[in-house]
């Protein structure tokens, strides 16, 4: 069995890395490159940064923090948020990144997926997808909607068919987030990412939840994750990296560790 990645997630906004309880209340937490160096160091197997304001300028922020962040740190990183065209991956990638995340931009033309994985490989391509619970008032049922735009814009797009339609389109990797669930430090949702794990081939990181260690364990089984990302009990310093490592480790999860 693969090994089960560690991810620290870190908000941007305008350079500075912050966080939010369902995607607002968004509150400032440091220096994205300090808490690089930190995550490193405590052994993280990859970091993600995602502008969560994205628009043109905070865009060219993100290449500045690409820049910063690669010069510090040797890890592979994500950087996401606002891209739309194959000439800003480009520039990401060449300011140090390793793989670029999608959202919006993927909803609104999802050829641009094939786009990118023809161009610059499937490892460097990741299609986030954020989630919430919806009643549809016709069917009568309710069913995990695709939302875009920072989580403020419902698609009426079905999360389980969206998941399927990327990987075909050639997506390496699929970040999802339920917004139900994010910051609240209450776990991931467990149903909504093994339903999306077990209907694609490539990696699921599961975002949105993690208050403990316990959250992480049960996202990694019970939900089939292949990642987890996690942002606020480290990010505050609840537990370090190595300490949720261990403690999967000594619970059979497969993961990276120096010893």
């Amino acid at each position: 069995m693969l090994a089960k990645r560690i991810i620290p997630c870190l908000d941007i906004k305008e350079g500075t890395v912050v966080k939010g309880i369902h995607f607002e209340n968004i509150k400032d937490v440091g220096d994205p490159v300090e808490l690089s160096r930190r995550y490193e160091e405590e052994g993280a197997d990859e970091l993600v940064f995602l502008d969560i304001t994205a628009s043109y300028e905070k865009r060219e922020t993100m290449v500045t923090v690409a820049e910063k962040v690669a010069e510090t740190i040797f890890m592979p990183f994500t950087v996401g948020g606002g891209i739309s065209t194959p000439e800003h991956v480009s520039k990401l990638l060449k300011a140090g990144a390793d793989k670029v995340s999608i959202n919006t931009a993927a909803v609104l033309n999802p050829n641009l997926v094939s786009q990118l994985a023809d161009k610059f490989g499937s490892q460097c391509v990741v299609v986030a997808i954020d989630v919430k619970k919806t009643w549809d008032r016709i069917t009568r049922h309710s069913y995990w909607e695709v939302f875009i735009n920072g989580g403020r814009t419902p698609t009426g797009k079905d999360a389980l068919s969206w998941a399927n339609q990327v990987e075909k389109l050639g997506a390496g990797e699929i970040l999802l987030t339920s917004m139900d669930t994010d910051g609240t430090q209450s776990g991931y949702d467990i149903s909504l990412t093994r339903k999306i794990a077990e209907r694609v081939t490539i990696p699921v990181i599961a975002s949105g939840g993690a208050g403990k260690l316990e959250h992480l364990l049960s996202v990694l089984r019970e939900g089939q994750a292949d990642a987890a990302l996690v942002a606020s009990i480290f990010h505050y310093k609840q537990f370090t990296i190595l300490e949720a490592k261990n403690f999967l480790k000594k619970r059979g999860i497969p993961v990276r560790t120096e010893d």
